[in-house]
């Protein structure tokens, strides 16, 4: 099917929800993102043994059946997430070029005027100080936001219930889509929940390319909202 798969794709499982995915064109081939196949991986808790067949339903869709350890097909979500293991690589079928996902590293964060932590981790007291008067970015003073600090790698942005909690932060459903306002335009993402109480947006590895940041670099990201919901996080770079 020349020219049906074009910069993203959806899958879909069994039990309705469904994911939007990068995908990537080399020469005559096309590759899944890594950033995106590692979060399907790990929303789905894929192991060595599980088997995927693809069914092509619409252009740029695909029904995924999940088959655990190649036999007994998942026909409902999985109860446990684990997103700080390592994803395992899959059994693909039809064949496709081999992933090799990485597990998520999370770094701590800093939120409004006090020193929150973020994510799962503590230490965000650090984060914030590594930004003098992190006030001064925002567009809007009263604004919730947070600072991060970059680890070697950053798949995804979480951010703590206390920040959620201080701000009545509301969002739209999982797989929402939220927006990455960054200084030279505009980057989409989604919503996500891992487990319970681990909130983040995915798409936070290609904002960190696209902005040439590095390991030990810090950015204030500071939360829009629409009609009380969440929908963009506007990206401020802290000059050194």
């Amino acid at each position: 099917m020349p020219g049906a798969l074009e910069h993203k794709v959806v899958f879909k499982v069994r039990w309705e929800n469904s994911w939007l995915l990068w995908v990537q064109r080399e020469k005559k081939d096309l590759f899944i993102d890594e950033e995106d196949w590692n979060e399907f991986v790990d929303d789905n808790c894929l192991a060595p043994k599980d088997v995927l067949v693809f069914t092509h339903d619409d252009t740029m869709c695909f029904e995924v059946q999940i088959f655990k350890n190649g036999e007994k097909e998942l026909m409902t979500a999985p109860l446990e997430v684990k997103p700080e293991t390592e994803p395992a690589p899959v059994e693909v079928k039809p064949k496709s070029e081999p992933l090799h996902p990485k597990p998520h590293q999370e770094t701590t964060t800093a939120t409004g005027s006090t020193s929150a932590n973020g994510g799962k981790k503590s230490g965000s007291k650090q984060n914030r100080d590594n930004v003098k008067n992190p006030e001064q970015y925002l567009l809007n003073p009263q604004s919730p936001y947070l600072v991060r600090t970059l680890a070697n790698r950053n798949d995804v942005l979480y951010f703590s219930q206390e920040l959620i909690q201080k701000y009545d932060l509301k969002f739209g459903p999982v797989h929402s889509a939220i927006t990455y306002i960054l200084p030279d335009g505009k980057q989409d993402a989604f919503f996500k929940i891992y487990s319970r109480n681990n909130y983040c947006f995915n798409g936070w590895s290609a904002v960190c390319r696209r902005l040439k940041l590095k390991a030990g670099d810090s950015v204030v990201c500071e939360f829009e909202r629409s009609g009380g919901i969440v929908t963009a996080l506007r990206v401020h770079l802290v000059k050194k």
